[in-house]
């Protein structure tokens, strides 16, 4: 049986993140997963105007892989998934994300975000109801420097 919201007990939250720019940056991680197999962002700097990530590879994607990443990331959003949240243990967290990010001091019940049937991950960040609330993504600029790679993006209308 899930924990409920009521009976939770989360770690301290120090960031109040843009819930449009941060629920895309969750879109932006599972397309980067199931495109490329790398793991989520290693590193994320999320902000209202614009945002950036970084990611492991093996190689440069280049200009028209992430072409083809902003375009599935507008496909992801322009479906209108619900997001959702979940009150769990470790152990059942565990069985559905990767909890290796997570710090030494997380809490013993952790919240489990899910964007429909597209991502699932945990975290304490503000995210919108619903992928409609999100605009459309678009990627500023990106550079590939011994396997780590960076991309910058924001949010339109």
């Amino acid at each position: 049986m899930d924990i409920q919201e009521e009976k939770t007990e989360l770690n301290a939250h120090n960031k109040k993140e843009y819930p449009p720019m941060h629920t895309a940056e969750h879109i932006l991680n599972q397309t980067m997963v199931r495109l490329f197999g790398c793991p989520r962002s290693k590193n994320a700097h999320i902000e209202r105007k614009k945002s950036k990530c970084d990611y492991e590879l093996a190689e440069d994607p280049g200009a028209e892989k992430l072409d083809e990443v902003e375009r599935i990331i507008n496909e992801v959003i322009d479906r209108h998934l619900p997001v959702s949240y979940e009150y769990v243990s470790w152990e059942k967290a565990g069985k559905l994300v990767d909890l290796s990010k997570l710090p030494d001091d997380a809490s013993e019940t952790l919240r489990i975000v899910r964007i429909g049937d597209y991502d699932v991950c945990a975290c304490i960040g503000d995210h919108v109801q619903n992928t409609s609330e999100i605009g459309h993504f678009k990627f500023l600029s990106h550079d590939f420097t011994d396997g780590r790679l960076r991309v910058r993006f924001k949010l339109t209308e």
